[in-house]
């Protein structure tokens, strides 16, 4: 625990026998994860038997969304400035976005070979013999025309912003990720001179995280409305005719975060299962909205309640919302081989590598773009000729059902990578960490930079 002095402004760095500090557990009626978990049910229930009624209420999942992207650029840029800035070293910074990136890198093409893998092995969509020219390109034409203007030059110009304050203003996660991570090297060069500015800038930052909690009370009404509309306008029955590929994705996804991830995980001395509890409310926001993104301010806060330095988090949280989408990468890879399994289209070894390696780089080209699963796909396919992107129409019914799970495979992909690096450099508090797997509600650290590494 951190304490601070009567008068000074600096916290006091805790001796190895403070006790952490604990909040009361709340009835468990007042748990944000069981009122999402009712509000999810009720939604199915709704769309189910009144799919009319679940249609009309998309405007409740949309508004709890945009509630949420209203705060996301705030707290990404407060959280990295005051993070970069409390590192007082240079070298630091660039050694935890070195890590991060190696990190990335690493576990997002792990995760598309473990999809080819898959695909292979399963053959999802073997024995459907579609003809790809009786399928309905129209359907997709869209995605297509927006990955093809997605190019790798065009994503790295497009990180820099029109202005400073543009970036914050149009809430481009890139762009102000950029801008601050900047922002931040330049306080840590200027020195003392930056102490009266920091301490604005910490303030607004509590404040920005009181409004955040406020925001997630109403967390239960959005994923009520998202689900409501899910299941009405879509139908469980969607499913049937597409249950192999659903059922797929999921499984290959849920190996990969007990058996890759969960091996970093003990590899890094934590873990997966823990974690994944420690985070359930958050799980079931972006099960319920099917966005990632929905969370992404509560993660970064959780993280450093749970003892990560303020620092990693600040870097990695945002950093790996767009370079490390797990998820996404397997269902790239899985659907690219159901396509031409089911329309009879042979990919050979070579072509399957290429296909990896255009996906390695359309995954990051179409970071940040709404629907990027659905449009890294079409940019994926549309430079592997031999298999059609019109086969998109089929998968494009269930890819909202699939959606939630490459969002909840993104965000566990997210949360660990934060731990992992935090343990790489040597900024995790274990005893704080300990305290929240076991699930010893916490009070919050005033600033988790200044903790002691373990």
């Amino acid at each position: 625990m951190l304490r601070c002095k009567q008068g000074d402004a600096r916290p006091m760095l805790p001796s190895p026998s403070s006790p952490i500090q604990t909040t009361p557990r709340l009835p468990w009626y007042r748990q944000l994860y069981v009122q999402v978990l009712i509000a999810i049910a009720l939604g199915v229930g709704i769309g189910h038997f009144f799919p009319d009624m679940g249609v009309q209420l998309k405007p409740l999942g949309d508004a709890f969304i945009k509630l949420v992207k209203m705060i996301i650029a705030p707290v990404i840029f407060l959280t990295i400035v005051t993070g970069i800035a409390g590192m007082k070293e240079l070298g630091a910074i660039g050694r935890v976005a070195a890590k991060a990136f190696a990190y990335f890198l690493t576990f997002s093409t792990l995760a598309l070979i473990v999809g080819l893998i898959v695909a292979n092995l399963v053959q999802p969509g073997a024995g459907l013999n579609i003809d790809p020219a009786s399928l309905d390109a129209g359907k997709v034409a869209d995605f297509a025309h927006k990955a093809h203007e997605t190019t790798l030059t065009g994503f790295l110009m497009s990180i820099i912003p029109s202005t400073m304050v543009s970036a914050v203003a149009d809430g481009n996660i890139l762009q102000v990720l950029f801008v601050a991570i900047l922002f931040g090297i330049a306080l840590t060069m200027i020195g003392d001179k930056a102490a009266p500015l920091m301490a604005v800038l910490e303030s607004a930052s509590h404040a920005v995280f009181k409004l955040v909690a406020f925001l997630m009370k109403a967390a239960p009404v959005g994923a009520f409305g998202a689900m409501a509309f899910t299941i009405g306008e879509y139908g469980v029955g969607t499913l049937a005719n597409l249950v192999g590929l659903v059922a797929t994705f999921y499984l290959t996804s849920l190996l990969f975060v007990l058996v890759v991830l969960g091996t970093v995980a003990r590899l890094a001395g934590f873990n997966i299962l823990h974690l994944i509890r420690y985070l359930k409310a958050e799980l079931l926001l972006v099960l319920g909205t099917s966005s990632s993104e929905a969370a992404l301010p509560s993660l970064i806060e959780k993280m450093e309640r749970a003892g990560c330095r303020k620092s990693v988090v600040g870097l990695v949280v945002p950093t790996g919302y767009s370079f490390n989408l797990d998820g996404t990468n397997i269902y790239m890879t899985l659907a690219a081989l159901f396509i031409a399994q089911a329309c009879n289209v042979h990919i050979s070894l070579e072509e399957q590598i290429l296909l990896l390696l255009v996906a390695m780089i359309s995954s990051k080209g179409a970071a940040g773009v709404t629907g990027a699963g659905f449009i890294t796909l079409a940019a994926t396919l549309s430079i592997v000729p031999s298999v059609p992107v019109a086969g998109m129409t089929l998968i494009l019914g269930v890819d909202r059902f699939m959606s939630e799970c490459r969002s909840l495979t993104n965000f566990v992909g997210n949360a660990v990578a934060t731990v992992v690096v935090s343990v790489w450099e040597k900024g995790l508090d274990r005893e704080r960490f300990t305290a929240a797997m076991a699930g010893i509600p916490l009070d919050p650290t005033p600033d988790m930079q200044e903790v002691v590494p373990d």
